[in-house]
């Protein structure tokens, strides 16, 4: 039998800090009991890839072990992004995939991502994979094979097949020393225009910056370098290549929901009336502009994998999070690819008439909060959540419940939810001006008091 520390089993992925709650061993148990789910559901083939951290190397050998001793025949693609192995599960005829990435934790995490049969491995599939290796024994069929893949080049030729841009762009990168270095040097090597490359090398201690693109210090070196070099642009990536950040050309940081207008107006002008997918922190412009575009704006779940099950649910060509987690199911695979969504913003970008920085200009203005996250006990986070929820059910508010409780009211809109992977609950709040937004943060802390809560500054 093998026992999992129970804090690296997550909603949406295996993460833990190496040496303490995460070691070898798991990742062994991981691929023997991953084998018998893979061939419980018909299949035999795993593709496995690793990110650039100092183990990651140690950690996918051990997987790659326990798979083949689970009697999975092993394809190893080798060091690259996340969506490079989920590139390789969609196209090399494999029955599920692996990725040992600590995505953008610090340095000293690690873990592990999983998808089977092209379809994301999350929630009580993975408390399951837990339960298994509880009864894990020794394997009980012939040993798999393994062999090595080399896909990257052909993953960045179709990175950079979706670019049709007319116009040439002045355009800064910079990688955080993740694990799309090597790629991004080649796929700028074939890109139209001017591109100016930071941080490129991978390196697993991160001696830039944290590589989250999603905390306003960690762009800084980026939003100088746009400044400095007179770029249109610039992006920024986190630890394994699936979140995207996005700088303009006067250093204004493009948050995800600002970003899926520029994304979503591209995309309904090929596919009118389609549904366009965001999550429930995302801004009340994102929805009103996807409308106005003529689309179907549908809120859901905040979470990568449930917003990639509800894309493969509803056929959207397009879905997107706050975090930077983008999805391309219009011409793409489906999969949240910040690579791949750096190309289709700079093809949008190279035929716009406008630049980045006028089209930001044209957002209609709104003030919000940041993501506000506190600390809350695991056992009262969700029970604060139905609280709130039962209160203002019973009070009449307009409401929506699907993943906390985001509550509309002619200031703008607030939202209070559970996280599904930390004892915290999270806040955001919008409204038109500073002073709706003083009223709404007024409301939430009031919710808050009567479950014994304190909105903190």
């Amino acid at each position: 039998m093998h026992r999992f520390d129970p804090t690296i089993l997550r909603e949406y992925d295996i993460r833990g800090i190496v040496g303490k709650t995460l070691s070898a061993a798991d990742a062994g148990a991981i691929g023997q009991v991953f084998a018998d789910i893979v061939g419980e559901a018909g299949g035999r083939r795993v593709a496995t890839g690793y990110d650039g951290r100092l183990t990651s190397p140690d950690l996918e050998a051990a997987l790659v072990e326990g798979l083949v001793a689970g009697g999975a025949d092993v394809v190893r693609v080798g060091l690259g992004p996340t969506p490079m192995l989920y590139y390789a599960a969609a196209t090399l005829g494999v029955d599920g995939g692996v990725m040992v990435t600590g995505s953008h934790n610090p340095p000293d995490y690690n873990g592990f991502k999983l998808v089977l049969q092209n379809r994301p491995f999350y929630g009580a599939m993975i408390q399951d994979l837990g339960k298994r290796a509880l009864a894990l024994g020794p394997p009980d069929c012939a040993r798999g094979r393994v062999e090595d893949r080399a896909v990257r080049d052909d993953y960045i030729a179709r990175l950079a097949r979706d670019y049709h841009g007319r116009r040439t762009l002045s355009v800064a990168w910079d990688v955080g020393n993740g694990a799309t270095g090597e790629v991004v040097e080649a796929l700028t090597a074939r890109l139209p225009g001017r591109h100016v490359l930071l941080n490129t090398k991978i390196d697993g201690t991160f001696p830039a910056h944290h590589p989250d693109p999603t905390i306003p210090e960690n762009l800084a070196q980026l939003i100088a370098a746009v400044a400095r070099e007179g770029c249109d642009l610039g992006i920024g990536f986190d630890g394994d290549g699936d979140r995207i950040g996005v700088v303009d050309a006067r250093g204004r940081i493009l948050w995800g929901d600002q970003l899926m207008i520029v994304l979503a107006r591209d995309v309904l002008a090929r596919h009118p009336g389609a549904t366009i997918i965001a999550d429930v922190k995302a801004s009340q412009v994102l929805f009103d502009e996807i409308a106005r575009a003529g689309g179907q704006p549908l809120m859901a779940a905040t979470g990568h994998s449930l917003i990639k099950a509800k894309l493969a649910e509803t056929g959207a060509p397009l879905a997107g999070e706050m975090s930077g987690h983008i999805f391309f199911a219009d011409g793409f695979y489906g999969f949240d690819d910040a690579v791949y969504v750096a190309v289709r913003l700079l093809d949008i970008l190279a035929r716009a008439p406008l630049a980045l920085a006028d089209i930001v200009d044209r957002l209609p203005t709104v003030v919000n909060t940041p993501e506000l996250r506190f600390p809350c006990p695991e056992d009262r986070k969700f029970a604060v959540v139905g609280e709130v929820r039962d209160r203002l059910r019973q009070a009449g508010a307009d409401m929506t419940d699907i993943d906390g409780v985001r509550v509309r009211t002619a200031e703008g809109w607030w939202l209070l939810r559970a996280s599904n992977t930390q004892d915290v609950l999270v806040a955001r709040a919008e409204s038109q001006n500073p002073e709706g937004l003083a009223r709404l943060k007024r409301q939430l802390g009031a919710e808050l008091g009567k479950s014994g809560l304190a909105l903190p500054d």
